[in-house]
């Protein structure tokens, strides 16, 4: 973290809830911060750890350069962009920490440029707490002028700024980060569900998942290693996956367990063996997507089978 705060910088955090409010009081301890919420109690709360805080919008924005969106929904972010954009007098820069789809920070960026305003969507890894202790992680979208202006003052409060590019593709990848997790708490719901049926205990199960070969296997060796390397030879087989993949429906079926994120999972193994990919490593799954999508994983040499 920098102890260099832009002195140019005014800046305005609009959305003043959890995140909002953890955001503020992160820049507040640095620096003189404003704040606006349609929430009368939740301008209070700011106020009582030193955010100045507005009743009005317009208010708000006569006293800001910089404008940080902390809000529920796309639309509203897309609101609030032409909200601030409508203004005689504009921010020079918008960054919306929001969750909101690539199209909508996209959508916000085109709208800003017409007038000559910076946008960046940075979307925020990480729980109130670490936001608020100044330790946010950052995934970054936009054109280079934004990010430039942009980065110094995310630097004052960040663990970590992942510059992802184009605008966009950091809320795309909190969007793509959020599903992995979300699907996957479905995936081990089912699971502890089976093993609990099994008699296993929970912590016992947790240390095995918890293992080298458990949960990070297939991140490490299979994406990392096999996917991005283009390398499906050897390995345990889309036959044997397959194989195993039925085993569990089974065994779920005979504990009476119902299965939805794991039966589903099972779908791709059934046509990647109907697509003759039966010998090779069951990274060649990915193979489907490609054709599908048309993309291409492979992004570097073999480092390792």
């Amino acid at each position: 973290m920098t102890d260099h705060v832009p002195k140019e910088s005014v800046l305005g955090v609009i959305g003043l809830g959890n995140a909002g409010h953890a955001i503020a009081s992160a820049f507040a301890k640095l620096m003189p911060v404003h704040g606006y919420d349609l929430d009368e109690d939740k301008r209070l709360s700011a106020s009582q750890i030193g955010i100045i805080t507005h009743n009005q919008f317009d208010t708000l924005t006569e006293a800001i350069d910089v404008a940080i969106l902390s809000l529920p929904h796309p639309e509203i972010s897309f609101s609030v962009t032409e909200q601030l954009l409508d203004l005689e007098t504009r921010p020079k820069l918008i960054i919306d920490t929001s969750t909101v789809t690539p199209k909508t920070a996209s959508d916000c960026a085109s709208l800003a440029s017409l007038h000559g305003v910076g946008f960046v969507d940075a979307a925020i890894a990480g729980g109130v707490a670490s936001m608020a202790d100044g330790q946010m992680t950052f995934f970054m979208g936009g054109d280079n002028e934004s990010k430039a202006m942009a980065k110094p003052i995310l630097k004052l409060v960040a663990a970590g700024i992942y510059d992802l590019g184009k605008t966009g593709a950091g809320m795309g990848i909190k969007v793509v980060n959020n599903a992995v997790m979300h699907a996957l708490m479905v995936v081990l719901i089912e699971a502890f569900s089976m093993s609990k049926k099994l008699g296993v205990p929970n912590d016992t199960f947790i240390s095995i998942l918890n293992r080298e070969e458990g949960m990070l296997r297939p991140l490490i060796h299979r994406v990392q290693e096999r996917m991005n390397a283009g390398n499906f030879e050897g390995g345990m087989s889309v036959t044997n996956a397959r194989k195993d993949s039925c085993l569990a429906l089974e065994t779920a079926q005979q504990l009476g367990v119902p299965l939805f994120a794991i039966s589903a999972s099972h779908v791709p193994y059934e046509i990647a063996e109907a697509n003759g990919l039966g010998p090779c490593d069951y990274a060649a799954l990915s193979t489907l997507w490609e054709d599908w999508v048309k993309i291409m994983f492979k992004e570097s040499i073999n480092i390792g089978a």
